[in-house]
């Protein structure tokens, strides 16, 4: 039976700590909060009220439950408080030295039998645990922020922590109304190894000024189904704080390129652009802490609805027999445009008189390339042609027409119908002209339109298949099960759905075709698929439409 964990220490009372102070105090267990000066102490003291009184103004906390929260802890200043308590949670900065002083000072004062825990999201608990004589009673508590409002917790053991610790914070994690996941002492343990590498990706899809900071972000919310796109995220979190976390994941997590910091992260630390916390990272604040969004010399200009140098479109041809084609027919017709359809093989002479053509035949470069060059003989100059290709590279098939100014991709993401976002995919002879046209066609669609180079996966794909890649291959080495990481995204990142549930709702199949994309064009062993998923998609399981994938789905 679990031991019963009556009274705790929190060493650290920055946001985290307060944080941490607040989940232990309103579950009725008394807590000794622990800073290094008085000062310190007023600020932790500080944001542990101003988040209850912020509790209580919004309706989520009586006066007297804030009341009595409050009673349950204890300030202090020193270690030496926590003598008596029967856990310590520690939630001091990153640094592998401070950490290891602390749990040595913890280790002498705290009692034989108390149970010592580090809330770091990267560092190795093992090198941890072993500045203290007591290491098989270390382990890792990783809480995610805001602690009062994130239901997940990492508990990470080590190769000696005791079963008998684990099994008793598991059980703490279930009092306090949080999901545990348990899993081994692996650098950035599950969120933060698969969510750091796609942070990461999209600095470096920036940097290289493949698409703005507003594309990428939107492209992320409204394509990828985000709650904040992830140079926003990053602001959030604090450069320098996912600067430390991806170089201690890099050097522990057997030198990765994706997890090297981007140069662009260590610059903007360098220079102070910390994100909110500072008033500047990727975006400008209002001030120091503020979350509003002002101006700067990066903001975009407002665009007239029409788009300037746009050519006038009236009717729109559609190219295609599937759903993509179907749902572009109701898009176009829904907005006013007059629309002609032609099913694959069919005569196109009906689009000698269209302003825009939209192709969504079969995903098959040659298929595309016979396509566009027939299209080139039938349509009037001036028409701009338009492919919905989510992999193929467009200047291919550009290339196979006279007139490769004139083309352009459109991806729209799937379903057509219900889905906000566009990417607008420019290649190295798309003329300015079909880029205006393009932007105003999506505007009259009501449609965010992203624009971006034509790069494998554009940019949704190119963020988001990589990052379920590295989810399979967490699963493929036994780090940890199915249900424990699509949890840990869920409830550790806030994602509308775990990696492994979208595999199988996309497709594997596509999943898999994908990243062979992405792979081949970059050539970066972090983006090799994963074995498993090859192998999964050449037994037939290729998700909820094959009736299993990486679950089962049965009826379907």
């Amino acid at each position: 039976m679990a031991r019963e964990f009556t009274s705790v220490g929190v060493v650290g009372l920055g946001t985290m700590g307060a944080g941490i102070v607040e989940v232990f105090a309103r579950n009725g267990i008394d807590v000794v909060a622990v800073e290094v000066s008085d000062a310190a102490l007023d600020r932790g003291r500080a944001h542990l009220t101003g988040s209850t009184d912020r509790a209580v103004a919004r309706g989520k906390l009586a006066e007297a439950d804030r009341d009595a929260l409050l009673a349950r802890v204890d300030f202090q200043v020193g270690l030496a408080a926590l003598h008596s308590v029967d856990l310590v949670v520690e939630a001091v900065p990153e640094r592998l030295d401070l950490k290891r002083r602390i749990f040595a000072e913890l280790d002498r004062v705290c009692k034989p039998e108390a149970v010592l825990a580090t809330n770091t999201s990267s560092l190795s608990v093992t090198e941890v645990s072993v500045a203290t004589g007591r290491p098989q009673q270390v382990v890792g508590i990783h809480f995610f922020n805001p602690a009062p409002v994130m239901r997940l917790v990492e508990v990470v053991r080590t190769v000696v922590t005791a079963a008998d610790v684990v099994a008793d914070v598991e059980a703490l994690c279930a009092r306090l109304g949080k999901v545990g996941v348990t899993i081994g002492d692996r650098a950035g343990f599950i969120a933060n190894a698969l969510l750091f590498g796609y942070l990461n990706h999209a600095v470096g899809m920036f940097e290289s000024r493949y698409a703005s900071r507003e594309d990428i972000d939107a492209a992320m919310k409204l394509g990828g189904g985000l709650p904040m796109g992830p140079l926003a995220l990053l602001d959030l979190i604090g450069l320098d704080t996912a600067c430390e976390i991806l170089d201690t994941m890099y050097r522990r997590g057997g030198r990765d390129r994706r997890h090297a910091p981007a140069p662009l992260v260590r610059q903007m630390v360098t220079a102070g652009l910390l994100g909110r916390k500072s008033g500047r990272g990727f975006y400008t604040y209002e001030k120091p802490g503020s979350a509003k969004v002002v101006p700067d010399g990066s903001t975009p200009q407002e665009r007239p609805a029409a788009g300037d140098g746009a050519r006038r479109v009236a009717r729109v041809g559609v190219v295609g027999s599937g759903a993509t084609a179907a749902g572009l027919v109701e898009v176009f017709a829904g907005a006013g445009y007059e629309v002609v359809r032609v099913a694959p093989g069919g005569d196109l002479d009906g689009l000698a008189e269209v302003d825009l053509v939209v192709e969504a035949v079969a995903e098959d470069l040659d298929v595309k390339k016979e396509l566009f060059a027939s299209l080139d003989g039938v349509c009037k100059p001036g028409v701009v042609l338009a492919t919905t290709t989510s992999s193929l590279p467009v200047i291919d098939i550009a290339m196979a027409t006279g007139r490769p100014a004139d083309v352009i991709g459109l991806h729209f993401s799937g379903p057509v119908p219900a889905r906000p976002l566009v990417e607008i995919v420019r290649t190295v002879r798309t003329g300015a002209e079909a880029t205006e046209t393009a932007r105003a066609v999506c505007a009259t669609l009501d449609r965010t339109a992203v624009v971006c180079g034509d790069r494998a996966g554009f940019v949704v794909d190119a963020l988001l298949f990589p990052y379920l890649n590295d989810a399979v291959k967490m699963l493929e080495a036994g780090y940890a099960t199915i249900d424990d990481i699509d949890h840990a995204m869920k409830l550790g990142c806030g994602y509308p759905t775990g990696p492994f549930e979208l595999l199988d709702a996309v497709g594997l199949d596509v999943a898999l075709a994908s990243q062979r994309a992405l792979y081949r064009e970059l050539r970066d062993p972090g983006l090799a698929p994963a074995p498993l998923l090859e192998h999964l998609v050449t037994a037939g399981y290729l998700g909820r439409r094959a009736g299993r994938g990486f679950r089962e789905h049965p009826g379907r």
